[in-house]
């Protein structure tokens, strides 16, 4: 038999109270670290466009809203181990003893994936996708690129892909903890393929085939990976 929890049974209000402060710790670690973030939007903007060149902005308000988004996507990054941390401190209650040893290398590993993903996204799948989208370009026609739009295109891809990085560390806690097996995975391959192209037709910020194409190749893979690492570390028996 599994070993006993460790915390005493909470009532549903509880859980309701419990799970309030969490979201408030941190919703309040996200805004520290934007608010610190938003006196290096400018290094940040000379970095995410130094392939693009000069970006425009149409409307007035449009240069400010950028700063603040981009303080806002900053802080959540830098935030990512507050955030897993109170998640994961949310659901411990729940698991059992054993269970909850994993909560640490969960939260770092977590962690290491969502950056890890964000990365890959910036340095290697926008610059191929951007070289492809702006090949379009005649001697007629000019990229004039709107820094709001260019910010979100990039943002929202970036994230996309640092939640998809999520999907093997999330298969490896739920395969320990004996909710899945690598059978299961193997078995729902068809449907999530399926799956797999609605949340890359959800996440990517525009409606066209090549970047979600971008995101569903690499989110494919990880299923797969998701299946070995399962088969090598979920619970026997």
């Amino acid at each position: 038999m599994p070993a006993e929890t460790d915390s005493r049974e909470m009532s549903f209000l509880e859980h309701l109270e419990e799970l309030r402060w969490r979201l408030v710790k941190s919703a309040a670690s996200i805004l520290l670290f934007s608010i610190v973030a938003y006196f290096f939007t400018d290094h940040i903007l000379n970095f995410l466009t130094r392939d693009i060149g000069a970006v425009y902005f149409n409307a007035p308000t449009e240069a400010f809203s950028v700063r603040i988004k981009l303080s806002i996507i900053t802080g959540l990054l830098a935030a990512l181990p507050v955030v897993f941390w109170q998640i994961w401190q949310f659901v411990v209650p729940g698991l059992y003893r054993n269970e909850a040893r994993l909560v640490i290398p969960v939260v770092i590993l977590a962690t290491i994936a969502f950056v890890g993903g964000a990365a890959f996204c910036f340095f290697l799948v926008l610059p191929v996708g951007m070289q492809f989208l702006l090949g379009f370009g005649t001697e007629k026609i000019q990229p004039l690129i709107s820094v709001g739009r260019y910010i979100s295109f990039v943002s929202w891809m970036c994230l996309g892909f640092g939640a998809v990085f999520e999907l093997p560390i999330v298969s490896f806690f739920l395969g320990r903890i004996g909710l899945i097996d690598s059978g299961m995975l193997r078995r729902g391959r068809r449907y999530a393929v399926v799956g797999i192209l609605v949340v890359a037709a959800a996440i990517t910020p525009s409606p066209d085939v090549f970047s979600q194409l971008m995101l569903a190749g690499p989110l494919y893979i990880l299923y797969e990976l998701s299946i070995v690492i399962v088969r090598m570390t979920g619970r026997r028996g």
